[in-house]
């Protein structure tokens, strides 16, 4: 489905802007200022008949799981299937997607008219008055579709109200875990999907990129994001990236005390931003000033674990088994067991969300498919002292895996390869 020699096209030819990408490398930095341009002003968003292919899928699952429907509330799943969403709030709505047809939408009465805007047409829409049941209405939808004592799959976002009232007011209905149904469609991306997030993934590597060049003496992270999110917003999107100073790159997910930067100061920064919504998540380990030999040989420990990682992706293999190569580098290299200094997984599924199913993690058996895509984010943390962390995400493909957006590490002083 997705060989390597395919993955130079997705992401590539059929993007406008690559052009603006591959001119960055042939200029200096001085020069780089000024080639930061709008990199998605030519990206076309998902189409009706991609929410079709998708809601067909669905369908597809439903029937080998034996689940009649699948209830979404507003939600990356409902965004997914639909490309429309909506706040959370008490008042119960949401979508049905059925293996019968159009998706029936449910919501609140005195918002009707507004949603008789956005929602597809073809889509059936029934509204429930402000003193009326909606799951009451929800079991007369699926009576109605020949599933009154049918499945009814509730996505992952599905608040417990709702599968409370379910159970209390439809109590015909069975009510099931449709993250079968959203997760089994979602984890597996499409061509188009790939170029979104390498897309993403790029930008936000030249965001990093160019936030570097801002480091200095008693900067705060502060001054560092915004650098950061400056760049992002040249390139077209909203995005950020968090840094940690020296200790603070110990805690994996960043400490509260206040640092500025010193000489001698590990800068960890991770973060990320969307392209049509599909998420960029990259982290990246350097030094300000000269790395000390702890610091860089770290720094080249937490890269073979990532590289090796990296060579043993391909179909078929385990999720764990994945983390367990990279942890073994850490291990062997004095920094284990276990969880001693490598604290977490290896890595998440990412798309619509930054973190989604599946994960890399000991535990799970799931095995790979080609269009599955992870970060591979190993690190090693001495409290006291300093973290290194280098993330970048790939796709699964037929013969092994794809870095998105390119750039990889080649060093501590070369993060950008």
């Amino acid at each position: 489905m997705f060989s390597r020699r395919g993955f130079l096209r997705i992401g590539g030819l059929s993007i406008s802007t690559v052009g603006i990408v591959n001119s960055l490398f042939s200029q200096n930095p001085g020069q780089q200022q000024s080639k930061l341009e709008n990199m998605v002003a030519g990206i076309k968003p998902p189409t009706s008949e991609d929410y079709e292919a998708r809601q067909e899928n669905a369908r597809r699952l439903m029937s080998t799981h034996k689940i009649d429907a699948l209830f979404l509330i507003g939600s990356p799943d409902m965004q997914y299937f639909t490309g429309m969403s909506t706040w959370v709030s008490e008042r119960t709505t949401g979508v049905i997607l059925h293996r019968k047809g159009k998706p029936v939408w449910v919501v609140p009465a005195f918002e009707l008219e507004g949603w008789k805007e956005s929602i597809p047409s073809g889509h059936e829409i029934r509204a429930w008055q402000e003193h009326e049941s909606p799951f009451k209405l929800i079991a007369g939808i699926m009576k109605g579709l020949g599933s009154g004592n049918g499945g009814l799959g509730l996505g992952s976002s599905v608040r417990s109200f709702i599968s409370f009232g379910l159970r209390r007011d439809a109590p015909t209905l069975r009510l099931l875990d449709g993250s079968i149904i959203t997760e089994g469609c979602r984890s597996v991306k499409t061509e188009k999907e790939l170029e979104y997030m390498n897309l993403a993934n790029k930008i936000t590597k030249l965001a990093y990129q160019e936030g570097f060049k801002n480091l200095k003496e008693g900067m705060s992270p502060q001054d560092l994001s915004g650098a950061i999110s400056a760049a992002h917003r040249r390139m077209g999107v909203s995005g950020s990236g968090g840094p940690q100073f020296g200790p603070s790159s110990a805690f994996p997910h960043g400490s509260r005390v206040p640092r500025t930067l010193r000489d001698g100061d590990v800068v960890m920064v991770d973060g990320g931003c969307s392209v049509e919504g599909y998420r960029s998540d990259v982290t990246r380990t350097v030094v300000f000033g000269k790395p000390s030999d702890k610091q860089r040989a770290v720094w080249e420990i937490v890269r073979k674990a990532q590289m090796e990682a990296l060579r043993a992706v391909r179909p078929g293999i385990s999720c764990e088994e994945i983390d367990a190569v990279a942890r073994k580098v850490v291990d062997e290299a004095g920094y284990g067991p276990a969880y001693a200094y490598f604290t977490h997984r290896l890595g998440h599924g990412i798309g619509l969300e930054g973190h989604e199913y599946p994960y890399l993690v000991k535990g799970n058996k799931l095995r790979l498919r080609p269009g599955m895509t992870f970060s591979d984010e190993p690190g090693i943390y001495i409290y006291g002292e300093f973290g290194i962390r280098i993330e970048d995400c790939f796709v699964v493909t037929e013969d092994g895996a794809r870095v998105l957006g390119g750039m990889e590490a080649m060093g501590i002083d070369q993060p950008f390869g």
